[in-house]
């Protein structure tokens, strides 16, 4: 069986990472950037620790900071009529998920105008033409979206969200710069982080997953296990270590897809623009238990990377009972709500909600075989 793995050019690790920008800029002779970010990030002088380099460096650039959490394809839209005002030839996002999934869409549509209606790249769009090149910059240690071949966009007239994978979609530089994350609030490194986590276990357990990705996901696995609680405290090192951690999940998980998870999250994103980080971190451990007698020894590994004591010798149903309890663990350490009618869901919304997530392309990737009625069962359990 021939698989494939797909990576970004280039990345930049490290605090100060982002100082490389011009000299990447410069060297790959680019002329005027759209840069494309959020107006808290803007507010609060995030943006400007990467335009007073461009400043400083004479580079030309336009500002669009309209994107929302989980953007909708009004941003998108707008977006690309930004880009083509400002007679850009290349993007930088700023921002978590939500500015880097607006740029890929925006970078897409640029070079592939056939597909003007964003709806159109849902799944697999067999797009011909590489995104407008894209620099990102995350400022938060979640996603992984410098380095994946996904996005989401949320179509807000049919109350949903959907996925969209293309190769071509790839930022070709990424600057993992820790100093772009330390002003994140904890509640917001508490649910990036729980996202991060999400993807590295999700990646690893998923059907797609081989040897090299699992190597990745384990990594990622232990790194963020030890270190996000020390991020979310606000220790430096815990923030610059979660900037790895979720960056590795994130290279893992781009190539092999993910699961039930990330399925059951994306419609409670779209109903009530939920968190996608707290509505991951809700699910997980449940959807952990469903999938464990499916999951082989894989829970004893996940175990062991956190740090569970003697898991290596545990009968399997303990060692995946111990996995699961350390996921619950790290989820209460960092105060996450433990049901999802704490962050607004409605119970009355179960089978909208089941339908989508159903429908949704990451729950075809989980490790056991799902039914309507098992999502269903799932959100009613979880409510």
């Amino acid at each position: 069986m021939t698989q494939r793995m797909i990576l970004n050019e280039t990345s930049y690790f490290g605090a100060g990472a982002v100082n490389h920008i011009v000299e990447e800029i410069t060297r790959r002779g680019f002329h005027k950037a759209l840069v494309v970010t959020d107006k808290d990030l803007v507010k609060y002088g995030v943006v400007s620790n990467v335009i007073s380099l461009l400043d400083q460096a004479g580079l030309p650039y336009d500002v669009y900071d309209d994107v929302v959490p989980n953007p909708t394809i009004r941003v998108v839209t707008a977006g690309i009529e930004r880009y083509k005002a400002a007679q850009a030839d290349y993007l930088i996002a700023i921002g978590g998920g939500s500015p880097q999934d607006t740029c890929k869409a925006i970078g897409i549509i640029i070079n592939n105008p056939e597909y003007a209606d964003v709806r159109s790249l849902e799944g697999v769009a067999p797009t011909r033409r590489p995104s407008v090149p894209i620099f990102a910059i995350p400022t938060t240690a979640g996603t992984a979206a410098e380095v994946t071949i996904n996005y989401v966009i949320t179509d807000e007239e049919k109350r949903r969200k959907f996925v969209c994978v293309d190769p071509h979609d790839i930022p070709i530089v990424s600057f993992i710069d820790a100093n772009m994350m330390a002003s994140m609030p904890a509640s917001l490194k508490a649910a990036t982080g729980l996202d991060a986590l999400t993807h590295a276990i999700e990646g690893f357990t998923t059907k797609g997953a081989w040897e090299l990705t699992d190597m990745l996901h384990l990594k990622a696995i232990e790194i963020i296990s030890r270190s996000l609680r020390d991020s979310v405290a606000g220790h430096a090192a815990g923030v610059e270590a979660m900037a790895l951690g979720q960056y590795v999940a994130g290279m893992g998980f781009s190539n092999v897809g993910l699961g039930l998870v990330h399925g059951m999250a994306h419609p409670l994103g779209a109903f009530y623009d939920t968190p996608h980080g707290v509505a991951n971190a809700i699910l997980l451990p449940h959807i952990m238990a469903f999938n464990a007698d499916y999951t082989g020894d894989k829970f004893r590994q996940i175990a062991v990377a956190m740090g569970v004591a003697d898991a290596q010798q545990m009968p399997i149903a303990q060692a995946r009972e111990a996995a699961i309890a350390a996921v619950k663990q790290l989820s209460q350490d960092v105060d996450i709500p433990a049901r999802l009618r704490q962050v607004g869901m409605k119970e009355e919304d179960i089978p909208a909600l089941a339908q989508a997530a159903f429908d949704d392309v990451c729950t075809g990737g989980n490790p056991r075989d799902v039914t309507l009625e098992h999502i269903t069962a799932l959100y009613q359990s979880i409510y």
